[in-house]
């Protein structure tokens, strides 16, 4: 396995090309929280095999995950870059779910990820989700004050729109975007991809299995947990799963050429979209992990590319929800 690295945009760290987002360890996803054990072990394994880029959430938990991550670095910080997220909760308040991108909260969710991860300083810190409340001016005005104290280095943002990526971008540099993209989820090629390559900003991948659909291995939610956030997710949903499973017989189809998991074929056609594109698969499990690694290694053919590019859009929306992205 070789794992190459790249610049997170040009105001950004050199991170490894697959990065490990670490969600599902502790929260929305089936045995969430039930593994920190083999958590901790994955989190090894992945610094051994050179991923350096590490994704996690204040609200993954919430708050367990950062607390999970953070004890598994212990004696690693170093060799790694860790990235976290802040403002779906509400600090000012009474630290319930909610939207709040404040300099007051900005500063209270920081200080809070810092202590939970252990670390005196955060390589990438996202917003999480972009709050109509507050200017967007103000929330990267809080962050770029922890930047000149030291405490985080760089600055991005998580499914925001065009226009509010280059308000934010000119107050302080944006290292990154992080949006899902994957194979049933492209509608970042429409806008996003562009202006973002236009702006020196790096795109990461969130959810670049399809949040685990393009491993083929769900064809069905009656195998989820009755809590797993799949179950309320419109693409998992009756006759959409149905149809939607085309998708998934499509890319086993090259991963059949190739004697590859559909999996990585899934990973290799995202890191094909571009060296700036940073694929961020999650995954609890040791033996899945090296599977995701090894897909940095899967070469497509154009044609294998261009059938892939030709897979049609999935049926159904990427949340129940979709007030909170793109704004």
């Amino acid at each position: 396995m070789t794992l190459s690295t790249g610049e997170l945009g040009t105001a950004g760290p050199e991170v490894s090309r697959l990065g490990l987002g670490c969600m599902g360890m502790s929260a929305f996803y089936t045995g969430s929280g039930t593994d920190d054990a083999g958590s901790t072990a994955t989190i090894h394994r992945a610094i051994d095999l050179g991923v350096t880029l590490f994704d996690t959430a204040e609200m993954y938990g919430p708050y367990t995950n950062e607390t999970l991550l953070g004890t598994a670095l212990a004696g690693r910080r170093d060799r790694v870059v860790i990235a976290t997220k802040f403002g779906t909760i509400l600090h000012r308040g009474d630290g319930s779910r909610g939207i709040d991108g404040s300099a007051e909260n900005v500063r209270l969710s920081v200080e809070g990820s810092l202590s939970r991860l252990g670390t005196d300083y955060i390589d990438l810190s996202y917003q999480h989700r972009m709050d109509p409340g507050t200017p967007i001016e103000e929330t990267i005005g809080a962050l770029s004050e922890l930047v000149a104290e030291g405490k985080i280095r760089h600055i991005g943002l998580s499914e925001a729109a065009p226009d509010t990526i280059r308000r934010a971008h000119a107050v302080h540099p944006i290292a990154a975007l992080q949006t899902e993209y994957s194979l049933w989820s492209r509608d970042p090629e429409r806008a996003i991809l562009p202006l973002v390559r236009e702006l020196g900003i790096g795109f990461v991948a969130y959810s670049p299995l399809g949040r685990g659909f393009l491993t083929g291995t769900i064809r069905s939610v009656d195998t989820l947990d009755e809590d797993d956030f799949r179950r309320s997710n419109p693409r998992f949903a009756g006759e959409n799963l149905q149809a939607n499973i085309r998708i998934v017989e499509q890319v086993d189809a090259v991963a059949a050429e190739l004697g590859a998991k559909p999996g990585q074929v899934a990973l290799a056609w995202l890191l094909a979209q571009g060296d700036d594109v940073f694929p961020i698969p999650g995954t609890k499990r040791v033996g899945y992990l090296e599977e995701n690694v090894a897909a940095a290694d899967l070469e497509l053919s154009a044609a294998q590319v261009a059938a892939l590019d030709a897979v049609a859009a999935p049926v159904g929306d990427r949340y129940a929800d979709m007030t909170p992205v793109d704004r």
